[in-house]
């Protein structure tokens, strides 16, 4: 993609980005060179858009800086930050400026031969070792920093902002404030921020908080959707973007290691799929359960958004092979579509009160996530009871940010012993004496029998009096 640089003269490009583009909350920080920098808030707030990728296509096209965009796992990096900042290029009509090359996800400007760089947190040493093509490092940017758990990582990559530069060097963080127990807080925030505040500047330090209301590219139904939450401690977050507290997590039996050491030793292997499009992701999870031990490993996700089934069917089937997927029987048509493409892909049992007894199954167990699993980890830790935002208890989780958890729990539904629903029901009997076995109740005239399964095994039978027979689209699958 784009031109060799030799075929450029880059006294003859005259570039003019118009001002509308921005928004205005944001346009001092294209000069700001504060050591330290943080942008926090709500949702939708437009932070990402403009650091990530207005600011970092900006200063490639003016030269002399280069900047490594960073997430905690780097497989997270190519679906966000890259994909930001390509928008950003495609946006302005630049493209003949820049080199893509989406192998390494490397975007240079030909012009000038500054690049952006894009990796993970999860090999610090490899991130030592990396280099631009011409100058240094001026720029590190970390989106999603919450999800960074270690602050000495951060405390390293400080270090790694050195060598000569005419350029003033840059730390950038950028995040929603999920927990204000969390070391950010504690490293930046405390004895500096007040409730209430906007912004807070010194010598080294620079914060800005904003939200929605910042951002005049929302649609009203954006708007809407954030105005109208109704879960107490999503809505400070998300919609006001204050610093999050938890009341009721409810999971605390779980612990982030590295797993690949131990996958080849994994035997009962489950998998679990949760459909999505644009404005939920698609989940998938691959997990090994340990009876004995009541132990579940998670050693593989998968979260992507705008992907149709094939397509899917194309990111699982790898690591899937011929194993059985549990899907969300919402959506049978999607289930067809994964079976059409060679998943073995089935519906999931739900049934009444099947959330909050997955939940306590879960609950029950140790649950080890593998250190790659970010989406996962993410729903996991702040994962809570459903608050109303009068404070009253709504009995049941918040139905948000879970894409994973219930992946996890549809996978592990075979598991559950004690499930008392009818996943699936088949009619045996229509007549009296029709196909009864010693296995089967006496049928007296116009009774019908339906098959009781747990998970993939028939556990028993039903008696069903004449009149009574339940719709056979319930739990079909």
């Amino acid at each position: 993609m784009g031109q060799p640089a030799e075929k450029i003269d880059p006294t003859a490009i005259q570039i003019n980005i118009n001002y509308k583009v921005f928004n205005e909350v944001y346009l001092f920080s294209l000069k700001d060179t504060t050591r330290t920098q943080i942008y926090f808030g709500g949702a939708s707030a437009g932070k990402s858009a403009f650091i990530i990728g207005q600011r970092t296509v900006w200063d490639l096209l003016k030269g002399g800086r280069n900047y490594l965009i960073l997430r905690n796992v780097a497989r997270t990096s190519r679906t966000s930050t890259f994909n930001e900042v390509k928008q950003t290029i495609r946006d302005w009509n630049v493209e003949h400026l820049f080199h893509i090359l989406e192998s390494t996800m490397t975007i240079t400007c030909i012009v000038n031969r500054y690049q952006v760089l894009f990796d993970g947190l999860d090999n610090v040493e490899k991130i030592k070792s990396i280099k631009p093509e011409k100058g240094v490092i001026t720029d590190v940017v970390i989106e999603e920093a919450t999800e960074v758990t270690d602050p000495s990582i951060v405390k390293q990559l400080e270090k790694r902002l050195r060598g000569k530069s005419d350029k003033p060097k840059r730390l950038t963080l950028l995040f929603n404030p999920i927990l204000k127990s969390h070391w950010i807080y504690k490293e930046y925030f405390s004895g500096k921020w007040s409730e209430g505040d906007i912004c807070y500047s010194d010598d080294k330090l620079f914060i800005l908080k904003t939200t929605y209301k910042d951002n005049r590219f929302l649609e009203p139904e954006d708007i809407e959707r954030l105005e109208d939450e109704t879960d107490e401690y999503h809505y400070n977050v998300y919609t006001l973007g204050n610093w999050g507290t938890l009341g009721g997590v409810i999971f605390t039996n779980w612990r982030i290691a590295d797993l690949s050491d131990m996958k080849d030793q994994f035997t009962n292997i489950k998998s679990g799929l949760d459909f999505g499009f644009s404005s939920d992701p698609f989940a998938f999870n691959r997990m090994h359960y340990d009876k004995t031990r009541k132990k579940i490993y998670i050693f593989h996700e998968e979260h992507e958004y705008g992907l149709t089934n094939p397509e899917i069917a194309e990111v699982i089937l790898p690591s899937l092979g011929r194993e059985i997927v549990t899907c969300d029987s919402a959506e049978p048509k999607s289930i067809k579509e994964l079976q059409q493409c060679g998943v073995r892909a089935y519906g999931a049992i739900k049934g009444k009160d099947s959330v909050n007894h997955g939940v306590q199954f879960l609950q029950q167990h140790e649950i080890i996530i593998d250190r790659q699993c970010q989406e996962t980890i993410n729903e996991v830790e702040i994962y809570q009871w459903a608050k109303l935002r009068d404070g009253s208890d709504a009995g049941k989780p918040v139905d948000k940010d879970n894409h994973h958890i219930d992946d996890i729990r549809y996978a592990l539904e075979s598991e559950m012993a004690s499930l008392k629903v009818t996943p699936r029901i088949s009619v045996i009997s229509d007549r009296l004496g029709n196909e009864v076995t010693k296995d089967k109740p006496e049928l007296k005239k116009g009774e019908h029998v339906i098959e009781i399964w747990e998970g993939d095994k028939v556990v028993g039978y039903e008696k069903i009096k004449p009149g009574k027979v339940p719709s056979l689209g319930l739990g079909l699958r």
